[in-house]
C-alpha cells in the first residue's frame, strides 16, 4: 500500500520536480494550488518512484491523473487493486483529451469516461490579454476608460499589502454571507496560505487601489513552461471596470514572458461563466473522469 500524508511547503521540491516533467496545463498542477485548497478537496499525497501522488476523498476514493514519468500501466493496476480494497472502482480525475489516448491504449473497454464542462480551465492568449485589442475587447476598454476616470493605482503585491488585501477578502466574504458556502470558507483558507507562503511559493501579485483604498488583488504563479495561472482574482464590483482593470494590469505588469493565462475553472456558476467566456479564451481545457468498471 502507499503512504499518504497531508501536504506540507516542506514537500515542493520534489513536487515541482515531477510536475515539471509532465509540463500540464490544468491548474490543479501547481503545487501552490494542492496546498491552497487540500481541505477543500480531503487530498492528501505522496510519491511513487517518478509518479506524484494525488488522492481526493472529497467525493469518495479519486486520484488526479498522476504528473511525473514511467510505467502507468503498472501504476494504475497498483491503484485500482488500492481502492477495490476499499470497496470502491478506481476513478482518476482531470484526464485531458490527450491523457485519455493512455488509457485507450492500456485499458481498452475496462473503464467509462464522463466529462463535465464545469471543470474545465479557462485559457488565453496572454497577448491579447495584455493588450485587449480588437473588436471583441471594445466592451473591455470601455470598461477600463471609466475606471480609469478614478484616482487610481496598481502595484505588484509585496508583503507589506497582505494585510489591507486580507481585510478586504474578508469583507466581500462578510459581505456575500460566505460563512454559509463552504467553497467561501474554504476560498479564505486558500488566501491565507497564498500570502503565507507567497515568497516560499514564488508567486505574484497584483494591487489595485482607489483613493488610496484596496479594493482588488489577484495572485497566482507559474504553471508549466508556456503557461500561468491566476489563482485568486477579486475586485469590488460596484466599481465599474475594477475587474477589468486588476485582469489587465496584472498581465500587463507581472505575467511578462508567458503565451497563456489559465483563468482556471467556472465551477458551473454562470456569471462566472458568463464573465470568462467575455474574455475569449482560445480553448477550453476539457477534463474527463475515468471510472473502471
Amino acid at each position: 500500500m502507499l503512504e499518504y500524508k497531508t501536504i506540507e511547503i516542506s514537500d515542493r521540491p520534489w513536487v515541482t520536480e515531477l510536475l515539471k516533467m509532465s509540463d500540464f496545463r490544468g491548474c490543479e498542477y501547481t503545487f501552490s494550488n494542492n496546498l491552497a485548497w487540500y481541505r477543500l478537496y480531503e487530498s492528501k499525497i505522496c510519491r511513487y518512484k517518478d509518479f506524484y501522488i494525488s488522492r481526493s476523498m472529497r467525493y469518495g476514493m479519486r486520484f488526479a491523473f498522476p504528473a511525473g514519468r514511467g510505467d502507468y500501466e503498472n501504476l494504475f493496476k497498483m491503484l485500482k487493486k488500492e481502492a477495490e480494497e476499499q470497496g470502491c472502482p478506481l476513478i482518476i480525475t482531470s484526464v485531458t483529451d490527450e491523457n485519455l489516448k493512455l488509457f485507450e491504449e492500456l485499458f481498452e473497454g475496462q473503464y467509462e469516461v464522463s466529462c463535465d464542462e464545469a471543470d474545465a480551465d479557462y485559457i488565453y492568449e496572454a497577448e491579447k490579454l495584455r493588450t485587449l485589442s480588437g473588436k471583441k475587447y471594445h466592451q473591455k476598454r470601455n470598461h477600463l476608460a471609466r475606471f480609469y476616470e478614478n484616482d487610481w493605482e496598481y502595484s505588484d503585491m509585496t508583503e507589506k499589502d497582505f494585510d489591507e488585501c486580507i481585510e478586504f477578502a474578508v469583507n466581500s466574504y462578510n459581505l456575500n454571507q460566505g460563512y454559509d458556502d463552504e467553497s467561501s470558507v474554504n476560498e479564505q483558507f486558500a488566501i491565507n496560505t497564498f500570502m503565507n507562503y507567497f515568497g516560499e511559493l514564488e508567486l505574484k501579485g497584483g494591487v489595485i487601489r482607489v483613493d488610496g483604498k484596496v479594493e482588488g488583488f489577484t495572485i497566482g504563479d507559474r504553471l508549466n513552461s508556456d503557461t500561468f495561472d491566476v489563482h485568486i482574482e477579486k475586485a469590488n464590483p460596484s466599481i465599474q471596470g475594477a475587474y477589468a482593470a486588476i485582469n489587465n494590469e496584472f498581465a500587463k505588469s507581472a505575467i511578462e514572458g508567458y503565451t497563456y493565462i489559465n483563468r482556471e475553472e467556472d465551477l458551473g456558476l454562470e456569471g462566472l461563466r458568463k464573465a470568462k467566456h467575455s474574455y475569449h479564451p482560445v480553448f477550453l481545457l476539457r477534463k474527463n473522469t475515468v471510472r473502471f468498471k
